[in-house]
């Protein structure tokens, strides 16, 4: 039995839930599996350009991580523009770079052109440093990103204090592109524009299994078989066992993220200017508010139930070290969810045969990322060539010793978690 509500999102999103029963067994030109940012982005515009799209999803839309997201709409890659350049090479890196620089004004456009209710809030992001180090780090990103015209600032401490209302940080890196939203409002608002354009959804389809016959991909579930054309996978870090070896491609962690009930804003000064945040810490962690006033602080790793309610010790703990002056902290909401990280912290493209695809590995830039790959997908399928999509295709390229990996970093953020709620 699934739960009622996925996440604090789930619960508080304005647009309405959507829940579409399969009714016709039509065949279509592209099916997506997957009915998150990238499965939703997929259909609202390819229906746009005349493709006839069918989204398959196995639970409710937004279940994955776009239901679960933290919700900051963030410029760029995890890895700064100069990394990026070292394992692309500059013309491929430049490229990308200008693109998702471009996104979360595009994300927040289309927000704004279909009144997609989603608490949308573009004031930026800061990305915190939590040492000197981290100030360091922060310091050579601002340099790279100036040079290549992006409107962002490098904060002092001081700065930092007014924007964030704590002493804890050593400076900050501003992002005046970025800012925050309802994921599970913004998702369901590419389901009902999709929807309007002309696509079809479908919740509940658990597909089982993809062959292909007469040169169509026939994609079933239960007793049921749809046919198409091209079919997308649009599930990243909820990749399973369809196709053989895809989940073996990335690293899964997980983020958690624990809502408190409204604070008084008259009487404390927590994101005054309503930014979201992160730190540069090896295990990083990430705050914001809602519109509604609800402090959402998350990290790396997943809720920890027992242990007298570890997380929400946890959650109360940082809140108490970046604010002493809170009063009263309420916990009303604690979930987790999937992250796709890749050795290189890249996005990947693979063609797992042909006019089968797939983008994984989104290193936790779902929201801008998968809003991207919609796009660039609709376009590869009318028309515009492979070689024009934001990264090569690649073979698939499983990830040595991964679940020794994924054993590993669930303890150490569980110690971390343990540690920091003392």
């Amino acid at each position: 039995m699934e739960e009622k509500y996925i996440s604090l999102w789930d619960k508080s999103a304005e647009e309405n839930d959507y829940t579409g029963h399969f009714e016709t067994s039509r065949d279509a030109d592209v099916i997506v599996v997957g009915g998150g940012f990238t499965g939703l982005s997929t259909a609202y515009h390819g229906a746009k350009l005349g493709l006839d799209i069918h989204v398959l999803e196995a639970h409710k839309i937004g279940y994955g991580g776009s239901g679960r997201n933290t919700g900051l709409v963030n410029a760029g890659l995890w890895l700064p523009p100069q990394d990026v350049n070292k394992k692309l090479g500059a013309e491929t890196a430049a490229s990308l770079i200008e693109t998702l620089g471009k996104m979360p004004e595009y994300v927040f456009s289309l927000i704004e052109k279909h009144q997609i209710q989603c608490e949308a809030t573009q004031n930026g992001t800061i990305h915190a440093a939590h040492s000197l180090a981290g100030l360091k780090n922060l310091e050579a990103r601002a340099l790279e990103w100036q040079r290549l015209g992006a409107p962002v600032e490098l904060l002092t401490a001081s700065e930092t204090e007014s924007k964030t209302g704590t002493k804890r940080f050593c400076g900050g890196l501003l992002d005046n592109r970025a800012g925050t939203i309802n994921p599970m409002g913004y998702v369901r608002g590419l389901a009902r524009i999709a929807l309007a354009a002309g696509a079809r959804i479908s919740t509940g389809i658990h597909v089982e299994k993809l062959t292909t016959e007469n040169g169509l991909w026939q994609v079933q579930f239960g007793e049921q078989i749809l046919r198409a054309k091209t079919v997308i996978l649009a599930t990243n870090a909820y990749t399973d066992n369809l196709w053989p070896g895809l989940k073996q491609t990335f690293t899964k962690i997980n983020y958690f993220n624990i809502a408190t009930t409204p604070i008084n804003e008259k009487l404390y000064s927590v994101l005054p200017e309503g930014h979201g945040l992160w730190d540069t810490g090896k295990i990083m962690f990430s705050l914001r508010k809602d519109i509604h006033g609800r402090l959402v602080i998350g990290s790396m790793g997943s809720i920890v139930k027992g242990m007298e309610k570890m997380s929400e010790r946890w959650a109360v703990r940082n809140l108490r070290r970046l604010y002493p002056e809170l009063g009263e902290i309420n916990i009303e909401n604690a979930w987790h969810g999937n992250i796709a990280m890749t050795p290189n912290h890249l996005f990947r493209i693979h063609k797992l045969a042909d006019n089968l695809y797939t983008p994984i590995g989104y290193n936790g830039r779902g929201i801008t990322t998968g809003t991207m790959f919609g796009k660039v997908f609709a376009e590869l399928l009318t028309g515009k060539e492979e070689a024009k999509l934001p990264v090569p295709i690649t073979p698939l390229s499983p990830v040595k010793g991964r679940l020794l990996k994924q054993n590993l970093m669930h303890l150490a953020f569980t110690v971390n978690q343990f540690v920091k709620s003392l």
